[in-house]
């Protein structure tokens, strides 16, 4: 069982290169580290560079989540390597880890064979406290900063006529991500695939970069680049589900999250 660690960059090289070294000194075992830089310039390519995204509209505006991992996973797929990996792990470079991540996730995919998607959990996030120590727990809800997805997830809900960029995975007209992380979630569990977060392994957000280095990194302050976030995503949201609140598309998440453990009752006891 391989995994492959998609990394995403855009002009921080540093933040990149350490979060990569920190891979290779802890977790290549099984894995193998792809750096995606997501319209960086060309002076601030991470040394680990896999694959530049340099066409005008990624150089001007990057990629962002959803199309920087949609971009790796395609590059993966165009060199021939999709199914060398039983798993992938999609991370941004704002991430820290100071040991082993990568293992103590595929070993919980493994100990729970119904799970598409597992997130290690920060231990400045409300979860940490309702999961309890060395834990994992079954939720319907998330966030893409730090995730592990099964190889047949993605395959269940991926792009299957001409995957690229735009939808490989994710639904790259939703170009600030607002709750693309929840739109997967839901797709798991109508396929089957339950979503969740584990307290067995520990990340560290550094928000500090998002606030101190957006000129850097190319995009707005961080009070006004969280707003955009939420308009364009709300935007984004209504047009595509005809919700018109945050609070609607939970409940939209929660009835399938609800109907997983009406059709799999041996795994409640894993519910959050």
């Amino acid at each position: 069982m391989r995994t492959a660690i998609i990394i995403l960059n855009r002009n921080m090289p540093d933040a990149t290169d350490q979060l990569v070294e920190n891979f290779l000194a802890y977790d290549t075992g099984n894995a193998d580290v792809f750096v995606v830089e997501s319209g960086s310039n060309q002076g601030l390519l991470s040394k680990y560079c896999s694959w530049w995204a340099d066409w005008p509209e990624a150089m001007r505006d990057g990629l962002r989540y959803p199309r920087g991992f949609n971009y790796g996973l395609s590059q993966i797929l165009k060199g021939g390597k999709f199914r060398d990996y039983t798993y992938f792990f999609l991370v941004c470079n704002d991430v820290e880890i100071s040991g082993p991540l990568v293992a103590i996730l595929v070993e919980e995919m493994e100990r729970h064979t119904q799970v598409g998607i597992i997130s290690p959990c920060a231990a400045n996030w409300a979860e940490s406290e309702l999961i309890g120590p060395n834990n994992t727990r079954y939720v319907c809800h998330g966030n893409h900063v730090a995730w592990l997805l099964r190889r047949d997830f993605i395959e269940a809900v991926m792009e299957r006529d001409k995957p690229d960029y735009m939808n490989f995975l994710y639904d790259g007209t939703n170009f600030r991500g607002y709750y693309a992380d929840q739109e997967l979630i839901i797709k798991g569990y109508v396929n089957h695939f339950a979503s969740a977060i584990t307290t067995k392994a520990v990340i560290n957000e550094r928000t500090e970069l998002l606030k101190t280095r957006h000129d850097l990194i190319r995009t707005d302050r961080y009070e006004i680049n969280l707003r955009r976030v939420f308009e364009e995503g709300q935007q984004w949201m209504h047009r595509k589900y005809g919700f018109s609140t945050r609070f609607k598309m939970n409940m939209y998440a929660e009835m399938f999250y609800e109907n997983f453990f009406t059709l799999y009752p041996s795994l409640a006891q894993y519910r959050l």
